[in-house]
């Protein structure tokens, strides 16, 4: 593939991303409730958890995009760019993939983050967690990704839907 098609893809990927942040906050914002006083409160911790990620997400695109506009193809800094989109590119499908994962094990939600370091900080809607169901959640995650065992965290976050 040649370069002109990577950055034309990796541009497509990025205004992307950008709309899908604009329509989730649009969405979020519409998912405000208000309380007794005038104050508002976010519905869903995992709606805004996901708002917050794009929005960090997006910020990184811009200046990743600043660094490709500024130096030339083949310079190690656009190299590195254009290396570092690719990795937030893969890292977002992985934490969608995971998701799905654990909403199809029956939760209603689900919220995944993946660190630098290689942890999994998974965020499911439950009120609770036992034994059990961590097991179910890190072994889908391993059969599905292959993540060494003790690079999963999980903690319920009970979220009314």
């Amino acid at each position: 593939m040649s370069n002109t098609k990577k950055i034309a893809l990796m541009s497509t990927l990025v205004l992307l991303l950008a709309a899908t942040a604009i329509c989730n906050f649009v969405l979020a914002g519409t998912n405000n409730q208000t309380v007794t006083g005038g104050a508002s409160v976010q519905a869903n911790y995992f709606t805004s958890f996901r708002a917050e990620r794009n929005t960090t997400r997006s910020e990184e695109f811009v200046q990743l995009d600043s660094v490709l506009a500024t130096y030339e193809a083949g310079t190690e800094e656009h190299t590195a760019a254009v290396a570092r989109k690719q990795e937030l590119v893969e890292l977002m499908e992985d934490e969608l993939v995971m998701e799905s994962i654990i909403k199809a094990l029956g939760f209603s939600d689900a919220a995944v983050a993946i660190g630098e370091s290689g942890n999994i900080n998974v965020f499911i809607n439950s009120s609770e967690l036992d034994k059990d169901t961590a097991i179910r959640i890190a072994t889908a995650l391993h059969t599905e990704h292959n993540i060494r065992d003790g690079y999963i965290i999980i903690m319920p976050v009970y979220a009314e839907s």
